[in-house]
């Protein structure tokens, strides 16, 4: 039998402090969050007050400074109040205090009718038996953020039985389908790219130009995505001015119908603040903080009078309910520090990005956007990559020529021709200009691509082009091709 050995062993281990973890997840939060938090803070800490007084002769609150002061001149309240081993707070360890100032005018979230609603809703218009609405309804919450329906009928049918114990067939399901598509907005229920803009031709009215486009999406859609539209003239007999016409017909249509309504209240439109404002003047740089700066929090008096008498009483819930104000107090003051901590870590941040940036946040050129990454501005700042990352993420500024997110400006660099550095979204530009000017008749291919960003002296390879492609949405050549 092997014998059991024991040993001692020293192993280090870096641990944050309540303080550094609490700023990092300040740091996190973008400023809309932030002011959420904040206001959480102030209802959950009744210690706390940031109201105003309304008048002179109004009691005084007090400052968290004043009332380090009477700590240190009185002693210190763990050393002289604090509860024995066996002792048993009696105080209220919550307390919810709803008089803070909610501030509606930073409240600025927009709540508009769900797209799953808006189908419910017409379904309700609709004269059928509560088994064909309980169908509808079953196919409704099957659809995808798009608006279509990418289930086949038969699991349909097997979900309606299983899941919700209807009993049905295909051909009921079916026939529900059909009643969904005929819902706004037209396409919804489509279980294919094809079967949605068919849908949205069939509302339209009988022109020749949609009745082409039906014959092309119905007996020719292959081609049509492979933009074959030679062959597909050919095959119906059409004219290049019809070909046109289909095209610009088919071009009106929304093919991801779902989109044009937010699909539910867990992702609703994005509510830009900008935590930072840049503004140009007089040939300088002016930068600020203007949505949020750090609230003058100051204690409660009558929970400053609690103190006082825990101070000057021997009477043990005093002494426990004086001990229970200094908690909330040394709480406090913890937050107070980390807000500054985050003020200062994003302030010294975005100044280091428009230093770096300079030139290009005095008119916003994109070609003057020099390549950076996270750690480029974590060696000017002197914090790390990680803290770096956090600021980023979530960030946006205001500037002169519009509202960007910090993440925009960081960018990989290549080499010129020149042996310089450049942005890789320099380039980008470079390459969404060349398409932008080609001739649609006969778009460039990757390799032509190559060669005319390498005679505007970039280096890149065609497979970088084919990465950079489909960064920007753009389609091959074969696919850009118009008559």
């Amino acid at each position: 039998m092997a014998a059991i050995e024991q040993g001692l062993q020293q192993k280090q281990q870096q641990k944050l402090s309540p303080l550094q973890i609490q700023t990092i997840k300040l740091i996190e939060m973008p400023v809309q969050a932030l002011e959420q938090h904040v206001r959480e803070v102030l209802s959950d800490n009744p210690v706390l007050d940031d109201t105003p007084r309304k008048g002179e002769d109004e009691p005084r609150d007090i400052s968290i400074s004043e009332v380090e002061e009477k700590e240190q001149s009185g002693g210190s309240l763990e050393d002289n109040y604090a509860p024995q081993d066996d002792d048993i707070p009696s105080y209220n360890l919550h307390v919810n205090n709803w008089g803070k100032d909610e501030r509606p005018e930073y409240n600025t979230f927009s709540v508009k009718q769900s797209f799953t609603q808006s189908l419910q809703e017409q379904l309700g218009y609709r004269n059928l038996t509560d088994h064909q609405r309980t169908i509808a309804s079953f196919i409704i919450g099957s659809l995808d953020d798009d608006g279509y329906l990418r289930r086949d009928i038969e699991t349909l049918v097997d979900d309606l039985a299983f899941r919700a114990g209807i009993e049905s067939n295909a051909e009921e399901v079916e026939k529900m389908l059909r009643v969904v598509q005929e819902f706004e907005p037209s396409g919804v229920g489509a279980r294919d790219l094809r079967e949605c803009l068919l849908i949205q031709l069939d509302d339209k009215k009988r022109t020749p130009s949609v009745v082409n486009a039906i014959r092309v999406l119905t007996d020719q859609f292959e081609a049509f995505k492979n933009r074959h539209f030679q062959k597909i003239m050919a095959r119906l007999h059409l004219s290049e001015d019809e070909m046109k016409a289909v095209l610009e017909e088919i071009r009106r249509l929304n093919p991801s119908p779902g989109g044009q309504i937010d699909d539910s209240y867990n992702d609703q439109a994005q509510q830009v603040v900008p935590d930072f404002q840049l503004d140009y003047e007089n040939g300088q740089l002016i930068l600020s903080m203007p949505r949020f700066s750090i609230p003058e929090l100051r204690i409660n008096r009558k929970y400053s009078e609690i103190m006082e008498n825990g101070r000057m009483s021997q009477s043990r819930a005093d002494k426990e309910a004086a001990t229970f104000v200094k908690q909330k107090i040394d709480s406090a003051k913890w937050f107070i520090e980390a807000l500054r901590q985050r003020q200062n870590t994003l302030e010294s941040t975005m100044r280091a990005i428009i230093d770096y940036q300079h030139d290009y946040f005095i008119d916003g050129d994109e070609s003057s956007l020099r390549p950076m990454v996270l750690k480029d501005i974590a060696e000017k700042t002197g914090f790390d990559i990680s803290t770096i990352s956090r600021v980023v993420n979530s960030k946006w500024i205001e500037t002169h020529f519009g509202i960007f997110p910090l993440k925009y400006f960081f960018s990989e660099g290549l080499e010129n021709s020149e042996g310089d550095q450049v942005s890789t979204r320099e380039i980008k530009k470079a390459l969404r200009e060349m398409v932008d000017g080609e001739d649609k008749h006969n778009p460039l291919t990757d390799d032509e691509l190559v060669d005319g960003l390498a005679a505007k002296g970039y280096k890149v390879a065609r497979r970088t082009i084919a990465k950079y492609r489909s960064l920007l949405d753009i389609p091959k050549a074969r696919l850009r091709r118009e008559l």
